[in-house]
This record gives C-alpha cells, sequence and structure tokens, in this order.
C-alpha cells in the first residue's frame, strides 16, 4: 500500500527522518507568531471596548442631564 503511494508521487516521505527538522522549525515558529498575533488582537479588541463603554457612559450621562433639564422645565 506505502508503495503504491508513494509511486503517485504526491506524498514524499524521506528515509533520512532528519529531512522533518526545517519544516518542523517553521511550523513551530509559524504557531509563535500564530497565538502572538491573536494575543494581540484580542489586547487590542479590550482597549476598543473599554473605550466604547467609556463613551457609551459618556453619551448616557448628557441624555439623563438633558432628560433632567428638560422635565424640570
Amino acid at each position: 500500500m506505502i508503495q503504491l503511494i508513494l509511486n503517485f508521487g504526491f506524498l514524499y516521505v524521506p528515509e533520512d527522518k532528519s529531512a522533518y527538522f526545517p519544516a518542523a522549525i517553521q511550523f513551530g515558529i509559524m504557531i509563535i507568531l500564530c497565538v502572538l498575533t491573536f494575543r494581540w488582537i484580542r489586547r487590542m479588541a479590550n482597549k476598543q471596548a473599554d473605550a466604547a463603554k467609556i463613551l457609551e457612559a459618556r453619551a448616557l450621562a448628557e441624555r439623563d442631564a438633558k432628560m433632567n433639564k428638560e422635565a424640570s422645565h
């Protein structure tokens, strides 16, 4: 079965397993970069959410002040 798959040429299994080291190193680097990118995106999203909460609180306070002012007239 393995010989049949190898004859098609789309699956390369080297005899010397040291050929896997560069691919493993590249894979590790890419995983680390993906994790760092994900954490950076989450940190930016949290900062934007905090800024949105502050804006929302300010807008609600202004609305309440405006409604109180109109109600007092």
